[in-house]
């Protein structure tokens, strides 16, 4: 009888990076809380970050358990500084734009192109070597599924509504697509993890940039041309929006590291 496989776990780089994602848009995204454009969209938003956040838990969780040195997704989570944090800095940006301090357009467009990656990745990842990451792939495709959903339909509303919310969100388009040029950026990360546990990003380019077109071309919006130096935050070096948001995030657990909740 042949011997089972031995179960192959994912580095713990590759899973903070994607608890890192998750964890920091997530945060963002509460931001709306009690902020909504309309009531539905309020809710929206929170349920939305909630998923995210839980999608962190998990990734957390596992990846406390790779660290060991009594490592918890509450350490990972609240005790690391903004240089050790791994996420795309696309995620970390407020959701600001030229004419809002909070642009709707800008977290629509934000969301949009984050979940049309990970409706990709997840579904990619369900297949991992490493069987907690698959079975955490399997439980967030079907969240991020409704993510991309609600994200697109907001971008087509809004690019082919008013000529005020068309301008904003091509504004949005313009300002944060070279960003997701670090999707693609070679990184330690993505090297360190084999094909077999993770997943070759540059195999899922071709497929991202045909869910962005058809949408854009659907929403009358311009895709910009790129060709800006990527950006580097999953190799830990962010911008200045960071560190002010882990700050606020981590600072009740900060104050009161030996509490118990």
């Amino acid at each position: 009888m042949a011997a089972l496989a031995t179960p192959v776990t994912a580095p713990l780089d590759y899973l903070l990076h994607l608890a890192d994602n998750a964890l920091v848009l997530g945060q963002r995204n509460a931001e709306w809380c009690g902020n909504g454009p309309v009531l539905e969209e309020d809710i929206a938003l929170t349920n939305m970050s909630l998923d995210l956040i839980g999608q962190a838990r998990m990734l957390y969780q596992h990846a406390a358990g790779v660290a060991g040195d009594g490592a918890t997704e509450d350490s990972l989570a609240y005790f690391r500084d903004a240089a050790a944090f791994r996420n795309y800095t696309l995620l970390e940006l407020p959701h600001s734009s030229e004419v809002s301090a909070r642009d709707y357009a800008s977290t629509i467009t934000r969301n949009f192109f984050y979940s049309a990656l990970m409706l990709l990745l997840w579904e990619a990842l369900q297949t991992s070597t490493d069987p907690q990451l698959a079975a955490i792939a399997g439980k967030s495709l079907k969240e991020v599924r409704y993510h991309f959903r609600h994200s697109r339909d907001w971008l087509v509303r809004l690019g082919d509504g008013t000529p005020e919310s068309h301008g904003r969100t091509q504004a949005a388009v313009n300002h944060l697509m070279p960003y997701t040029q670090e999707y693609w950026a070679q990184a330690a990360i993505h090297t360190i993890a084999t094909s077999e546990i993770a997943v070759g990003m540059a195999t899922l380019q071709t497929r991202w940039d045909d869910l962005v077109n058809d949408a854009l071309e659907e929403a009358g919006l311009q895709r910009p041309r790129v060709m800006a130096k990527p950006a580097q935050g999953k190799n830990g070096q962010h911008s200045e929006h960071l560190a002010p948001l882990l700050a606020e995030m981590q600072s009740l657990a900060r104050a009161h590291p030996q509490a118990r909740w």
